[in-house]
């Protein structure tokens, strides 16, 4: 890989050489390297873009690095990923994607990645998207992510997206067992002409199932953001959806937190907040001696943190 393409690995996934266990780094539509461990099988896919990873059971403590970088100007990339997580596994999962687009035509990754996670097993999964290039095209990247948590499984999802792409449209639909738990982390931040688009659907189909989902943006600029937000209480359960969100500039975010209670013991909360920078915040740190936009910063950043 050449140095732009290091940087992009940097960024997205920490890695700055060859990351220890399984991998699979994806470099322009093609394999740029790939690793299988005695737990981790990582097999291409036959019919389709793409590969499966089988994990086997009661695999703890190991990891699973599934990169994909794009340096190429005028290149759309699609990719299927299929993770088949075994029973009584304890496994990190660290995914993302970063566009380097110095040209005048747009480059697009579209990534689905479906997770079977097998009963009682504990999956952390991350995913940033970063995107760069002082050309005109068009940095576009829309994730599509598949979850069906089996009894007592639980999956925590982390997806960090605040600098440079400029249209995104994020697709999570996900599947709640008996016993089984889901909770979503995201943090967007859009600026310029930006356009942003998340949109969760969680079912809470098994008893005592609960579902935490989180997101905290920031749009500047002129830069709009999309958050829809669902949550489906099927039986038993314990729903939460919550969007925090900072608007700047001639920004424009719109946020729509849906609850739908299908049996007399779901509990559903839901919530939504959009508003500027509060004043006395701004004040508080340029007493200190920062500037008004270091203030800023400074804000965003604790807020994205």
């Amino acid at each position: 890989m050449n140095s732009i393409e290091q940087k992009l690995l940097a960024e997205i996934a920490d890695l700055h050489e060859v990351p220890e266990g399984a991998y699979n780094i994806r470099q322009n539509g093609e394999a740029a390297g790939r690793r299988s461990t005695a737990n981790i099988e990582i097999i291409p896919k036959t019919d389709k873009p793409g590969i499966d990873i089988r994990i086997k059971p009661n695999t703890r403590n190991e990891s699973v690095h599934i990169p994909v970088v794009l340096s190429e100007t005028g290149l759309t990339d699609l990719v299927y990923n299929d993770f088949f997580i075994g029973e009584n596994c304890d496994v990190t999962i660290v995914a993302g994607c970063g566009i380097h687009n110095c040209g005048d035509q747009r480059s697009e990754h579209s990534g689905i990645h479906a997770f079977y996670v097998g009963k009682n097993a504990r999956v952390r999964y991350v995913e940033k998207h970063y995107a760069e290039g002082d050309g005109n095209g068009e940095r576009v990247m829309n994730p599509t992510t598949v979850v069906e948590l089996e009894e007592g499984a639980s999956m925590e999802l982390e997806t960090t997206q605040i600098k440079g792409v400029d249209s995104t449209k994020r697709v999570t639909r996900a599947t709640v067992a008996a016993g089984a738990s889901l909770v979503i982390r995201e943090k967007l931040m859009t600026h310029g002409n930006q356009f942003a688009e998340t949109d969760f659907t969680v079912d809470l189909n098994g008893e005592d199932s609960s579902a935490n989902v989180i997101s905290r943006a920031v749009a500047k600029g002129n830069s709009k953001q999309d958050f829809l937000s669902r949550v489906n209480g099927n039986n038993r359960c314990a729903g939460h959806t919550e969007c925090d969100a900072i608007i700047m500039d001639n920004a424009c975010v719109r946020a729509i937190p849906e609850i739908t209670a299908n049996h007399l013991d779901a509990s559903l909360i839901h919530e939504a907040a959009i508003g500027k920078i509060a004043g006395e915040q701004l004040i508080k740190l340029m007493t200190l001696g920062l500037t008004e936009q270091e203030a800023e910063e400074q804000i965003v950043n604790g807020f994205l943190k």
